[in-house]
């Protein structure tokens, strides 16, 4: 099925979407995916609320990311196929759900388990930026997805000021209740301002577009590259931010979670980054500048070193990390969705499958390297995971099959 036949059965329409429905799939794109990271600024408290230890705290962490990676293989590719409107309506009613469990849990296993559910869940966000993408016209597909990404760029980085002001305020419960009671709302406003979608539908079965993802990877190299750059950098990006309220709440610093929450403000500069980076990416500058911001990266780590001495050194850290994060991130996904506009949905939800496998990696690699090397350890695990990227980039220049697409997608 090509991409007209495809966009036909998907009922998009030809007027694309309006300012005001494409900063509402935005805000909404924010608010889903701050589920996420709610928890990154909040550890030290879920661990003595519940009875975690500050190694096995991370699995709050890992196993979110472990259920945004199984929601972007099972849950994403049923956007291709169905209406995703009422997809939407359907996730944003269960994750609301999912953060009540959370916000009511006593023992480690319901904690766990409801946070799990949550990071299922929370993969409605790349359905929302499939969506927007989907019914976009060819001629704004950019603008939209640019401007639904910088609101997925403000909700991770707000998340984390967010959860701290209220967690000081109410508890760390008092944030997921908050969010439950907004994601509800979220959905009704979301059903009653997404176009509805015709009756017709992909006759693709659900298995086939499952299996089709793999393959896509592996048949495109262009797509497998930039999983890998997102796998590495989103481990580089959680290794931080994981580990950034452990030193910050303890002396001598014994910052509030309300101040600690504050620094991810800083990372806003990220969307700034991500939308620069999707205007040179769109003009077939994205091979070069994926390179250039993953240098960024790499030396990010060298002021965000500096932590115990120097918290304006790490402030210049975190700008440039989260800058050149969502710059390549931008990139990245600028890349898959142009190969196939018609699958942007179990595109994006296999790139981001590398991302999930990334952040799970930073997070459980974070608690136990800063549990028996401090800070100075967790410095060299990001700036390794920023090295190895850098050093993906570099051999993609002299790979024959990266040089073929190029050309057609600029890698």
């Amino acid at each position: 099925m090509d991409g007209k036949t495809t966009d036909t059965a998907r009922g998009a329409r030809t007027d694309g979407l309006s300012q005001a429905q494409t900063l509402i799939i935005a805000a909404a794109a924010g608010l889903s995916v701050a589920n996420i990271y709610y928890a990154q600024p909040l550890l030290d408290l879920m661990a003595h609320d519940i009875g975690l230890s500050s190694a096995a705290v991370g699995l709050v962490v890992t196993l979110t990311q472990v259920g945004y990676g199984l929601g972007l293989l099972f849950i994403a590719p049923i956007g291709d196929l169905i209406d995703r409107r009422k997809l939407i309506l359907v996730q944003g009613l269960l994750s609301a759900v999912g953060l009540v469990v959370v916000a009511a849990a006593r023992e480690k296993a319901m904690l766990l388990a409801g946070m799990g559910v949550v990071g299922l869940l929370a993969v409605m966000v790349q359905v929302l930026v499939a969506h927007a993408a989907s019914l976009a016209t060819p001629a704004q597909r950019g603008r939209v997805v640019g401007t639904v990404t910088s609101g997925v760029v403000t909700g991770i980085l707000a998340a984390r000021s967010v959860a701290g002001t209220i967690a000081d305020v109410g508890g760390w419960r008092a944030v997921y209740l908050t969010s439950a009671l907004l994601t509800v709302a979220m959905a009704g406003v979301l059903i009653s301002v997404l176009p509805r979608q015709s009756a017709e539908r992909n006759s693709e079965t659900y298995i086939h577009a499952l299996l089709s993802i793999p393959m896509m990877f592996l048949r495109e190299p262009a797509l497998l590259f930039r999983g890998i750059l997102a796998l590495l950098i989103f481990a580089s990006f959680s290794t931080f931010w994981t580990a950034l309220v452990l030193p910050l709440s303890a002396p001598p610093f014994s910052y509030s979670h309300t101040w600690i929450g504050l620094f991810g403000l800083v990372g806003l500069a990220g969307a700034i980054g991500a939308t620069c980076a999707g205007r040179l990416a769109d003009k077939g500058y994205g091979q070069w500048t994926t390179g250039a911001f993953l240098a960024l990266l790499l030396a990010s780590w060298w002021p965000i070193a500096f932590l115990p001495f120097s918290i304006p050194m790490l402030l210049t850290g975190v700008f440039l990390l989260d800058l050149a994060i969502q710059a390549v991130h931008v990139t990245n996904l600028s890349v898959v969705v142009a190969l196939h506009p018609q699958k942007s949905g179990r595109l994006i939800g296999g790139y981001m499958i590398f991302y999930s496998a990334g952040s799970a990696i930073g997070a459980i690699a974070a608690t136990t390297t800063y549990a028996q090397f401090g800070w100075a350890g967790i410095s060299a695990l990001g700036a390794t995971f920023g090295a190895i990227a850098l050093a993906v980039w570099i051999a993609s220049l002299f790979s024959p099959s990266a040089g073929r697409r190029r050309s057609r997608c600029s890698v």
